[in-house]
């Protein structure tokens, strides 16, 4: 493939742009290498700058649950351009937002709409805090909640695939209630629970780790905490940012029979464009502004272009078989993978939820952020490259998630292994 249109497009970004990009995730720093440019997306494929067609597993980092260009998120995005693109003011929309979120989401008895997924994580843990008087936050290995200042400890996502999951102007104070414990180990949260009596507000983790690669909850797990947290009086707060929607309708709590007392969303509520809601028991919710005394506030929240886009695209789910499709389709890219990393002798641990999946290299159980810090990195940045070579894009980090949407068909799946089964042999 030739990409000198997007080498010159890069080389003219990093005159403008920190490291060129406007997202750390987006450059290729871990892989090495340089990253493309998109020039537009249809369906589960892209195309760069230089006209190479690639079957995509991004999906704008997972909002893109329907694939790209989706027709009915398209035109309702443009209906709603026509009356007009901001207006803080209150709007319908908004309401039917929240109505289609809580029809979906049972533990959500009211719900407050932001901007992003960081928005809606550092909100929750401020209300988390304001409702129960309490300080210290419970947060897990590798979970990563956004680039809020008190959550930005131990952070997966970008923070990981840089080697700084400290981040740089975030001082100790600011983290200083912050607790962080290594995710699936129940005991280590009862034994924090007991050292710290009345103190603790609040435990927020990812149900399904998606920031560390793709880890999931050990049998029991979930339960513990929900059972944890009530009888500490503590709110269980699930960063559903990434699962939520996309694991089931109603997201990992409701593929796991788990009730939160609050819930972070993102990514496909907003069908691609910027928004994010948090919400949960009411109760909890009356804390806020302008009903309690937790402030939070935004100009752009509710934005009428961004809900009219979730609409559709929650709608587009709840109307149809869309999870069965999604299940079907990650199950046959599972089972194709397994077998091609099978013949070509590579020690790979693919994990997969749903539509979820990551291929860790080195064949060995990945329970937490330790296991998966012992992953092959460079024998995946080959691999990367190589799918790449072959039309099949990947996050350009070992820990990320990759993403499978409706849009993704039997062919692209089939074309997805093949291209792996060649690549795997070359390593």
């Amino acid at each position: 493939m030739t990409r000198k249109k997007s080498e010159a497009l890069f080389a003219e970004a990093l005159k403008h742009l920190p490291g060129g990009v406007n997202s750390p995730v987006r450059a290729f720093r871990a892989v090495g290498g340089k990253p493309f440019f998109v020039d537009r997306a249809a369906g589960a494929h892209i195309w760069d700058v230089d006209g190479n067609e690639l079957v995509d597993y991004v999906g704008t980092w997972g909002p893109a649950i329907h694939g790209h260009a989706f027709a009915p998120i398209i035109d309702a995005v443009k209906a709603a351009a026509e009356r007009g693109t901001s207006f803080g003011i209150p709007n319908p929309l908004e309401i039917e937002m929240a109505t289609t979120i809580k029809e979906l989401v049972p533990s959500v008895e009211k719900v407050r709409m932001v901007n992003s997924g960081t928005e809606a994580c550092m909100s929750a843990i401020r209300l988390a805090r304001g409702f129960t008087g309490r300080n210290k936050i419970i947060k897990f290995d590798g979970c990563y909640h956004g680039h809020a200042d008190s959550l930005l400890v131990k952070a997966g996502s970008g923070a990981l695939t840089f080697g700084n999951p400290d981040s740089a102007g975030v001082p100790k104070e600011f983290t200083a209630h912050t607790i962080v414990l290594p995710y699936n180990d129940a005991e280590a949260v009862r034994e924090v629970f007991d050292a710290n009596p009345d103190q603790i507000a609040g435990v927020i983790m990812e149900p399904v780790i998606g920031n560390a690669g793709l880890i999931l909850p050990v049998d029991g797990f979930l339960q513990a905490l929900r059972d944890i947290t009530a009888g500490h009086g503590a709110l269980l707060i699930f960063d559903e940012v990434m699962t939520g929607f996309r694991l089931s309708a109603g997201g990992a709590q409701e593929r796991f029979g788990i009730r939160p007392d609050l819930s972070c969303f993102g990514k496909v509520i907003g069908g691609g464009l910027p928004v994010g809601a948090f919400g949960g028991r009411a109760d909890v919710m009356a804390c806020l502004a302008p009903e309690g005394p937790v402030y939070q506030a935004g100009t752009l929240s509710g934005n009428p272009l961004a809900m009219a886009a979730g609409i559709a695209s929650l709608k587009a789910l709840r109307d149809s078989n869309a999870h069965e499709r999604l299940e079907d389709r990650g199950a046959r890219l599972e089972e194709g993978m397994k077998a091609a990393a099978r013949e070509a002798g590579v020690p790979v641990t693919f994990q997969r939820c749903g539509s979820m999946f990551c291929g860790y290299f080195g064949g060995h159980t990945v329970r937490n952020l330790d296991d998966a810090m012992r992953c092959d990195r460079e024998r995946f940045a080959k691999y990367f490259h190589g799918m790449l070579d072959e039309g099949i894009y990947l996050a350009p980090s070992q820990f990320e998630a990759g993403f499978i949407s409706t849009a993704h068909s039997d062919e692209d799946i089939e074309r997805t292994v093949t291209a792996a089964a060649r690549v795997l042999k070359r390593l």
